[in-house]
């Protein structure tokens, strides 16, 4: 979701991946449907795995509980969001994670491409 979010409301200003210690076999169907529900399609997605270069690529990583499964590398720039997961809840228990990272993309965004910028 913070992916999605953070490309829709980004709109090319900010280059965007996303990846899992442990992704699981396919989106859980109720991210689809509330993502769906604010006019953002994850038809085309697929959980992907976390990869060494793709932590090396970053400028920022947002990790969500993975622990010591994520890489870390002397420089970069880590931000631990606390959220509650997804799996297995039904899409009224996933909307305020979803509206929980939205307004936290958001806030990052902000920060990473100030207004006018």
């Amino acid at each position: 979701m913070a992916a999605a979010l953070l490309d829709h409301h980004g709109a090319g200003r900010v280059s965007v991946r996303s990846a899992g210690s442990a992704p699981a076999a396919e989106i859980n169907p109720a991210v689809r449907a509330v993502m769906e529900e604010i006019g953002i399609d994850l038809s085309k997605e697929f959980p992907k795995p976390l990869t060494d270069d793709a932590v090396r690529a970053a400028d920022v990583v947002i990790t969500m509980g993975c622990g010591d499964a994520c890489p870390v590398h002397p420089g970069k720039r880590y931000l631990v969001w606390d959220l509650d997961d997804p799996a297995g809840k039904a899409p009224d228990q996933v909307r305020p994670i979803r509206d929980d990272i939205d307004a936290r993309v958001r806030a990052l965004l902000a920060e990473l491409v100030p207004v006018g910028a």
